[in-house]
């Protein structure tokens, strides 16, 4: 089943192997994207990754929120982008520009000293306390979006995905904890969900309604286990609400992950060494499938062929997504595929997130 074609946002795609956004460390400083990536992609595209998402690229400057992060914040970006995607091109696999913006979780520089957010609510993780935007800056931020994906669209990747997990700007606003407002984007659900429904209606309105839009989206924000009536955060009843919604406003597919700083250790787990710690926001992810019609991506250190088969057997997912197996074995499709292996080499001890560019740093014996 894992290696069997699927038509997913109108993308014929090779197999259900997705390759999850990852920060790879590769971009120029200003986010200029480099052959560094182009290299890596193309290797995930000769070793049969049905979809590549990119690392994530932010939409503008003041959303920046790592070092050499990629960019597409400007129209100079396209060329270098078209370069990698016709490099991707040569094979099968589709790739999609994964756009977001850090939100509380930006850098913090002379220009933009002080970070953005729905409501000042101080980051737990980093003590930063951020200001509450403007209904101005809300609207700039969806304009900010929409050309991110126009560009995306004109530099040749097959769709976008919006980063709406993981503590970042998008995720701020679904998310009670970080969204307090009581205005139109904030207090419901659907107020709440609004800057991603109206990000959604604009890229449409500028690219059609036929390119791809993507979104990768927070099940929980991780204070409490994912299918428990949360306290505090986002909850799993909340993000089954926002799928429906943003199925609605035309989104092709939802990727289901979880967690934020404050959380801890929720997001990129480690020493997932049994076949009961993979997949971890599994149930999340039935939740949701179980409430929409468009296909499911599910991520979470999943590392073995029998689990793969058991979650798309059993309705977790239509698609299965991986981030630091295929930096330790860009070729682990192959290897599934030929029976060679069972299971990936990763060890999931996260030493791959090196600032000189990501790699399996890992001494194996």
């Amino acid at each position: 089943m894992i290696f069997d074609p699927i038509t997913v946002c109108n993308l014929e795609l090779q197999n259900r192997f997705v390759r999850s956004a990852t920060h790879e460390f590769m971009a120029e400083e200003d986010g200029t994207p480099t052959s560094r990536l182009g290299d890596l992609y193309e290797e995930l595209a000769k070793n049969e990754v049905g979809l590549i998402i990119t690392g994530y690229s932010y939409i503008f400057p003041g959303g920046q929120s790592d070092i050499y992060q990629q960019g597409i914040y400007d129209d100079r970006f396209i060329e270098p982008y078209r370069k990698i995607t016709k490099r991707v091109h040569r094979y099968r696999s589709k790739i999609v520009l994964q756009l977001v913006h850090g939100g509380r979780q930006a850098n913090l520089s002379k220009e933009y000293p002080v970070p953005m957010a729905p409501s000042e609510v101080k980051d737990g993780h980093s003590a930063v306390v951020p200001r509450e935007m403007t209904e101005q800056e809300i609207l700039e931020v969806i304009e900010a979006f929409t050309k991110a994906a126009v560009r995306a669209k004109k530099a040749g990747f097959d769709g976008v995905q919006l980063h709406c997990a993981h503590g970042f700007l998008l995720s701020n606003f679904i998310s009670p904890y970080t969204n307090r407002r009581t205005d139109r984007w904030g207090g419901s659900v659907e107020n709440r969900a609004r800057i991603i429904t109206e990000i959604v209606r604009r890229i449409k309105e500028e690219t059609g309604n036929s390119f791809p839009v993507l979104v990768k989206l927070n099940a929980t924000d991780g204070f409490q286990p994912c299918c428990s009536k949360a306290k505090l955060g986002l909850d799993i009843f909340q993000a089954v609400e926002i799928a429906k919604l943003l199925e609605k406003a035309g989104v092709c597919a939802i990727e289901v992950s979880g967690g934020i700083g404050e959380a801890g250790g929720v997001t990129i787990r480690t020493a997932i060494n049994a076949p009961a710690k993979e997949a971890y926001f599994r149930d999340c992810s039935k939740a949701i499938k179980n409430a929409v019609n468009i296909p499911v991506i599910l991520v979470g250190g999943i590392r073995s062929l029998s689990v793969i088969n058991h979650l798309l057997e059993n309705g977790y997912a239509d698609l299965i997504s991986m981030s630091r197996a295929f930096i330790s074995e860009p070729d682990i499709i192959l290897k599934f595929k030929s029976g060679e292996v069972k299971k990936a080499r990763c060890v999931s001890c996260n030493l791959c997130f090196d600032s000189e560019g990501i790699s399996c740093n890992f001494q194996f014996e």
